[in-house]
């Protein structure tokens, strides 16, 4: 783990990440409220302005994270472009509501950010290239044929996080854990792969890992209190339903004296203990450029594998006062670098 942070040196972070401007579902057309301005396309040789589609699940850091990125992406890289945002709010009604907008303007590419997204954009169009991120396993979403070679319109990067690496450090970290409540929704397919990743590695290290799920977030209250007495520490993977309202998560945690493990740094930040995570806007970047490869290049989608982030740069994240008052070694986040 090359890479370690305290709470105290995230607020600007989380902060500018919560900074980004997205539009709500329902909003007015606002193709042109985002022009880029960064000169011609030099790497295609042309004036051309692409038209670009962004459709996001839901608004919190993770995904405000990877959508920033993305766009900086495109900046980075001197096209000029007309960027449409759109916030499905949650909603999957709302998703494919939005996804039939984007392919009715004509775009000439469609970024979907976490899965019910990609899978409306998918379900609207089978020409237009669509970029995918923040999903966990395109394969075993059904989204691509396989993560090596898509075969179709749709590739991008996952944000599949190191889940058994996550759970020795809950063991490292709280060694007394015998059970563990996983927190997540049913309505996310990927979230039923990461926990049952998470129950695995639970599993191996003779810990007792218990399913806590909701459907959506007008249960996590009431779910995460029912946990009160039961568990020794709650893992949350990276949900959507979940991150969303993570805030409740550990307020109601805390409550109960029960340390949070998050499965990505926006949860980290709404008050979870640790986390060893992946950076969501890189993540976003590494979409952009495969965009950005597409629009200019030529590439097609379905010979452009699924792209991960680099294993090396990972970070370690703790809130050493949580870990004061939760009676942990400060000595142990030493032995997890």
């Amino acid at each position: 783990m090359t890479n370690v942070s305290r709470r105290s040196a995230l607020t600007l972070l989380g902060g500018s990440m919560a900074a980004l401007g997205l539009a709500a579902c329902g909003g007015s057309n606002n193709a042109d409220s985002a022009k880029s301005d960064a000169g011609t396309d030099t790497a295609a040789g042309t004036d051309k302005t692409f038209k670009i589609g962004v459709l996001q699940l839901v608004e919190h850091d993770a995904l405000d994270a990877a959508n920033k990125g993305f766009v900086e992406a495109l900046d980075a890289s001197g096209i000029k472009y007309e960027i449409d945002q759109q916030n499905a709010q949650g909603d999957q009604s709302a998703c494919q509501t939005i996804a039939a907008k984007l392919v009715g303007d004509n775009d000439d590419l469609i970024l979907a950010i976490a899965t019910p997204a990609v899978e409306a954009c998918a379900g609207a169009t089978e020409e237009i290239p669509i970029v995918g991120t923040a999903v966990t396993d395109f394969a075993a979403s059904g989204l691509v044929e396989s993560n090596d070679a898509p075969g179709g319109n749709i590739t991008g990067s996952s944000d599949l996080t190191p889940v058994a690496d996550q759970i020795k450090m809950l063991n490292t970290v709280l060694p007394d854990a015998k059970t563990v409540g996983v927190l997540w929704c049913t309505a996310e397919s990927n979230s039923d792969l990461q926990a049952a990743m998470a129950k695995d590695a639970c599993e191996a290290l003779g810990i007792t890992a218990v399913d806590y799920t909701v459907s959506s977030s007008n249960e996590i209250q009431s779910v995460v209190e029912s946990m009160a007495g039961k568990v020794d520490a709650i893992y949350t993977p990276t949900d959507n339903t979940i991150a969303a309202g993570m805030s409740t998560v550990t307020m109601v945690a805390d409550d109960n004296d029960i340390p949070v493990i998050a499965g990505e740094q926006g949860e980290y930040e709404a008050g979870a203990l640790c986390t060893y995570t992946i950076s969501y806007h890189e993540l976003g970047k590494l979409a952009g450029q495969m965009a950005v490869r597409i629009l200019t290049e030529g590439e097609s989608p379905a010979t452009m594998p699924i792209e991960y982030y680099p294993s090396d740069k990972l970070e370690l994240l703790y809130d050493e006062d949580k870990a004061k008052e939760l009676g942990i070694d400060p000595d142990v986040w030493a032995t997890l670098e």
